[in-house]
């Protein structure tokens, strides 16, 4: 297991998520984002703004997908 803020996977917030898999994290954390957003967070609609505006392409989404996992791929687990 590693723990993740929504920070440290392009959010807006140190909410942590806990997962097995990048792909775990990445569906929680996108869901908070939404949830964020839909309640008129600033820093999070701030956040998906630069997020959106950043994926200009197809290539430019799977690059940032390989950043976010290899960031959780070099977290440390939860247990050492």
């Amino acid at each position: 297991m590693k723990t993740m803020t929504c920070k440290q996977l392009g959010g807006a917030c140190a909410q942590t998520f806990t997962a097995n898999t990048f792909d775990e994290i990445a569906m929680m954390v996108s869901k908070h984002a939404r949830e964020k957003v839909q309640q008129g967070d600033a820093a999070h609609i701030e956040a998906m703004n630069a997020m959106r505006a950043s994926m200009t392409s197809q290539d430019a989404m799977t690059a940032w997908m390989d950043e976010k996992r290899e960031i959780f791929n070099n977290t440390p687990d939860d247990n050492g």
